[in-house]
């Protein structure tokens, strides 16, 4: 066996930039480079690696998170074919991508993330960065990473590397397992050299596997749907991630079975299919969650369920209701009680049409779910509809943003009152027009997504929706965009606080209280004083974005038009109303003190146990 002599640090990137996903024929390289901040526990190894390797090109964030959300939007507009490497020194670097790896964990996106690690040699101890501890040698603060990836390792030898790497591939690269993958590199082992085989180096083509429905199971799935009288369809990421959107509408199509959409789900199917009934759960429409609660059959397609989608356990009132799962991960496709077809969504979709043979649902059961969706249809406009009032609401940027959008433009947004808003009134016409982090909802997502999002997707423009809050946790990454020549739209809405939260904190008693962006009081030492002067136009300035100013929906169409011609970044402010929105279709868990001397407390109590009542196991 031939041997090459290089550092560890080399060796992981001549792996990476060979390492290749094929789908249905179609090959494309797995990594599009590497993510991350230089410190002193990666500089040595992979920092020189990267150096030696020009070919994988190194993108230089402005925080570590950012990273992870970068790679991890990628992913997601990639259909999970393709991601980055994200590195970090020890310590704070490291630490810092943790949320990032429950964000891409949570949501089954593939990203591979590098911390480095303490001395595998322990002659040097305490190393700058490292936590002791009085129990363990063994222990470094990158342990915390290992309950949110799907494969964790740490390299104390450079030879750990040869059997480490292609189990690092097999989780990326699976459809069921895929997830954050961390492998820590201790910095001394790092810049060790070691004779690597060549053969690890070769171009290597990971085939991405459609798994068959088991033929038993599948019979019997066709004669629950052949049984059922009212069948919905719950479609969830697991459908665009497989690419089964156009075997989904054939199979609707041809048997009448309508479809609500989960967050990720959203675009399964265009906006306009007569058979759409718009989304799902506690952000639902009206018209889901009614055939939702009426149901007898729910077919989960690539969906985790979470309490969103089956609005904590109450969306499904049926009391015959039955569940069918087809989800490529077993762990998912037991869920409800279901009768599991373990496999992927387009094959079984497509097998499952031809077993059913003729069968359709009743005439009137697909006019009535055609009525659902022309009636919400009718609704958005109302909406979207232009008051003329200042400040201007969320629904009317939203109406103004989904009608300047085309086709194929993206919506990202993560967390807030902007996600439920865009999850009921957005007119999807793509699969990948509505990028939604809602696994985790991680604040802080938006501005270093849409820089993921662009790269995996150049010839999309893509608009970045977010809260001030939102905006305020990880803006950091316009400079990102700006160094490296990115151009995408930030529509960041002003309401001086928390809406979404504060809109909770309202309806379970709390009074929206913390939530607000005022000065202390000083009299009742609360946080309820003046509005806090954050300028917002002249911090995005500053960090070297474009700026245009809205101040209502006619100057922030202008602004929209100005943003497509600019080729840098553009962030466009706009404030909005704190308390107007859209109302809830469906109830959403979340505790209420049982005890308070708090009367508004005591009375959301009381609509929490009524609440309670209609929630259901499915076993």
């Amino acid at each position: 066996m031939k041997t090459i002599k290089i550092t560890v640090g080399q060796a992981i990137v001549r792996f990476l930039k060979n390492q290749y996903v094929e789908l249905d024929g179609q090959q494309n390289q797995f990594f599009a480079g590497c993510l991350g901040i230089f410190g002193h526990g990666i500089v040595a190894g992979v920092g020189e690696g990267l150096l030696e390797n020009p070919d994988f090109r190194y993108y230089m964030t402005r925080n570590e998170q950012a990273s992870v959300h970068i790679a991890t939007a990628y992913a997601k507009m990639k259909n999970r074919l393709g991601t980055f490497a994200c590195i970090s020194s020890i310590g704070p670097g490291a630490t810092n991508m943790i949320t990032g790896a429950a964000c891409a964990t949570i949501n089954r996106l593939p990203v591979l993330i590098i911390p480095g690690d303490i001395f595998a040699t322990r002659n040097v101890a305490p190393v700058l960065q490292q936590l002791e501890s009085p129990s363990s040698q063994d222990i470094s603060v990158n342990d915390c990473f290992k309950p949110v990836s799907k494969y964790w390792d740490r390299i104390n030898r450079p030879e750990q590397l040869i059997t480490s790497l292609p189990e690092v591939m097999r989780v990326l690269t699976s459809p069921a397992d895929t997830g954050a993958v961390t492998l820590a590199l201790p910095q001394d082992v790092q810049a060790e050299a070691f004779d690597f085989p060549e053969e690890l180096f070769r171009k290597r083509v990971w085939k991405i596997p459609r798994p068959r429905p088991d033929s038993e199971i599948l019979k019997e799935a066709v004669k629950m749907i052949r049984a059922s009288k009212k069948p919905v369809i719950i479609a969830g990421g697991g459908v665009i991630y497989s690419q089964a959107t156009d075997a989904l509408r054939k199979f609707v199509e041809k048997t009448g079975i309508p479809v609500a959409e989960t967050f990720a789900g959203k675009g399964s199917l265009t906006f306009d299919h007569p058979l759409n009934l718009g989304a799902a759960g506690a952000t639902g429409t009206p018209g889901a969650n009614k055939f939702a609660s009426e149901a007898d059959l729910i077919i989960g397609i690539g969906t985790r369920y979470s309490d969103f989608t089956t609005a904590s356990k109450t969306a499904f009132g049926n009391p015959e209701v039955k569940f069918i799962n087809i989800n490529v991960t077993c762990f998912d496709s037991h869920k409800q009680g279901a009768l599991p077809l373990t496999c992927d969504a387009k094959v079984c979709l497509e097998e499952l049409s031809e077993l059913l043979g003729n069968y359709s649902t009743a005439g009137e059961y697909r006019k009535a779910a055609a009525d659902a969706n022309r009636l919400w249809d009718e609704q958005v406009e109302g909406f979207f509809k232009v008051s003329g009032a200042l400040p201007v609401t969320q629904t009317e940027v939203v109406g103004a943003v989904c009608g300047f959008a085309g086709p194929r433009d993206v919506v990202l947004c993560a967390a807030g009152s902007l996600p439920g808003d865009l999850h009921k009134l957005w007119r999807t016409s793509d699969p990948k027009g509505f990028h939604l982090e809602y696994g985790y909802s991680t604040m802080g997502y938006e501005c270093a997504a849409g820089i993921g999002a662009k790269l995996a997707c150049p010839d999309r423009e893509i608009f970045v929706m977010v809260g001030d809050g939102n905006y305020l946790m990880m803006n950091n990454e316009i400079v990102t965009a700006i160094q490296e020549g990115i151009k995408y739209t930030i529509i960041l809405l002003d309401n001086s606080g928390f809406g979404s939260i504060g809109g909770l904190s309202q309806s379970i008693g709390s009074q929206r209280f913390g939530t607000k962006y005022r000065y202390r009081d000083k009299k009742t030492g609360l946080l309820s004083g003046e509005k806090l002067p954050v300028n917002f136009a002249e911090n995005a300035r500053s960090l070297g974005a474009h700026v245009i100013e809205a101040k209502d929906i006619s100057s922030l169409k202008k602004a929209l038009q100005e943003a497509k011609k600019k080729t840098v970044t553009t962030v466009i402010t706009i404030e909005t109303d704190l308390y107007k929105g859209i109302p809830g279709y469906a109830w959403w868990e979340v505790a209420v003190s049982e005890v308070s001397e708090i009367d508004s407390v005591k009375e959301a109590y009381e609509v929490y146990k009524e609440n309670k009542k209609k929630q259901r196991y499915h076993l």
